[in-house]
């Protein structure tokens, strides 16, 4: 099979809508500029699995790699209030540390068969890295595995287990728990795949992917 990035993004504001890209260069920390500030309340880091409609906030970068939400800094009090619109009047932005500034790992690798057999949009499932090539669930065999981009190489760690946020239509924000019930029917509560850096690299849409096995795969 030939495998292609298909798509790439990243979400410089944790749990707001992110911007798809062209290209990048994936460091050791994954995308950079990627879940850079956080939401937060006093209970913790506030996400859109209970305050759903910060997905309807796009987070970008701006020219000096500052993020901006809906094309305002991040730090001006018009992005603190529609932050506040979604998340309550208690909620406050702050710079991601590395403890909560990633779920599991640095990136989050999509394939395209997956996504055919999810049957929904692509953007539910909050991928950085869309790969296209690959027949049905074939993704569940490659956790172990290392993605060559270029000079990019990307070690598969495993299967990522879905939250809430899966149920909220990207455009309309209109929640359909059945979504998540799905996925668990289906896939087992898992869909998309958790991975890391290994070598960093530049990747772009339309590059070449080869998918590669350590030795010890086969003992």
């Amino acid at each position: 099979m030939t495998l292609r990035v298909a798509g790439l993004w990243r979400y410089p504001v944790k749990s707001l809508a992110g911007e798809p890209l062209t290209s990048v260069h994936l460091s050791e920390e994954g995308v950079p500029g990627d879940r850079i500030v956080h939401v937060r309340g006093p209970e913790g880091l506030r996400t859109s699995r209970r305050h759903h409609r910060l997905l309807g906030l796009r987070g970008s970068l701006g020219p000096d790699g500052s993020p901006l939400i809906d094309g305002r800094p991040w730090r001006s009090d018009e992005a603190l209030a529609v932050v506040k619109a979604a998340a309550g009047d208690d909620a406050w932005l702050d710079e991601s540390d590395e403890g909560d500034r990633f779920d599991v790992l640095p990136l989050l690798v999509a394939t395209d068969g997956a996504v055919s057999e999810f049957g929904r949009d692509v953007r539910r499932l909050r991928p950085n890295i869309l790969i296209a090539g690959v027949e049905g669930m074939g993704e569940v065999q490659w956790p172990g595995a290392q993605l060559h981009i270029g000079k990019a190489v990307i070690r598969i760690d495993s299967r990522r287990g879905r939250c809430p946020m899966t149920t909220v239509d990207p455009d309309t924000l209109v929640v359909d728990a059945d979504v998540l019930r799905d996925i668990g029917r289906r896939f087992g509560g898992r869909l998309a795949l958790n991975a890391e850096v290994l070598r960093p690299g530049d990747v772009a849409v339309g590059d070449e992917v080869t998918l590669h096995w350590p030795p010890e795969h086969f003992e």
